[in-house]
């Protein structure tokens, strides 16, 4: 039998401030949109790069069902062993097999119906990494034989790189959303043969900033080109993220909404 999944996909949580609009704000916002799944990206969440065990059981517990990562999921050590046996934190599938754990991870909701997520990283201007097309193809065969519901985070630098993995996934995928530039694009869409897609959904943060760092620390570096510690942000903390309305039995994406939810305290 048919019926709707509603999605909510988190840009990047960007250190205290972060966390804390999402203990403010996101349980009454999933009730309230009647949100059925809800995935955010953490890799930014401890001190802005990285994510500790602590912080994300602090994220779960605010209503997160599954969390992504990128190119900073390594920073802070102490995940190493819990991301290896825990799959609701995922690191991006176009990792080496030999690297500690998941690319993607099967959720069951309270309905019994099954969402596959997939974490992936972008190769353009990022570190050096596998093929995220190649990854994304084997990873789609090992869930589409459970569920037709799959969700990507495709956390990379390059809008082309971005775009170019939605016309290869369209009508494979449910949605694909970008994260990583911290910055929400205005290219939402349903692709013609039902694929979700947003190039990238934002930051959760202090956007009186930049990219969520305090602004006189990034405009020294790029003044002097001298290094320096970039502080997190704390001022205008935001929401920034995705609604997608999905058919359980088909798994083609309905509608698409950017989202913005503020913190009201400016």
């Amino acid at each position: 039998m048919s019926s709707t999944i509603k999605v909510l996909a988190i840009g990047d949580i960007v250190g205290e401030p972060g966390r804390e609009i999402l203990k403010e704000k996101l349980p009454g916002f999933l009730e309230k949109q009647r949100i059925d799944f809800c995935v955010a990206n953490a890799e930014n969440s401890a001190g802005g790069s990285g994510v500790t065990p602590q912080i994300m059981e602090e994220l779960i517990s605010y209503g997160v069902n599954a969390l992504t990562s990128g190119d900073h999921i390594w920073k802070r050590k102490e995940i190493v062993p819990v991301i290896a046996k825990d799959a609701r934190l995922l690191r991006p599938a176009n990792y080496p097999p030999q690297s500690a754990g998941h690319g993607h991870y099967l959720y069951d909701d309270a309905k019994g119906r099954k969402i596959g997520v997939i974490n992936l990283q972008g190769r353009v201007f990022m570190p050096p990494i596998d093929s995220p097309f190649d990854a994304v193809d084997r990873a789609i065969k090992e869930l589409s034989d459970k569920t037709k519901i799959i969700i990507i985070d495709f956390h990379a630098e390059a809008t082309s790189e971005k775009i170019a993995l939605g016309w290869h996934l369209d009508g494979k995928v449910s949605f694909i959303f970008g994260t990583h530039t911290h910055i929400q694009t205005a290219d939402e869409g349903v692709l013609p043969n039902g694929t979700a897609y947003i190039t990238d959904i934002g930051m959760t943060g202090p956007y009186d900033s930049i990219l969520g760092r305090k602004k006189e620390k990034v405009l020294s570096a790029f003044l002097t080109g001298m290094p320096t510690h970039f502080d997190v942000a704390e001022d205008d903390v935001r929401i920034g993220g995705a609604i997608v309305s999905i058919d359980s039995s088909t798994g083609r994406a309905k509608a698409i909404e950017r989202i913005m939810v503020y913190d009201n305290k400016s």
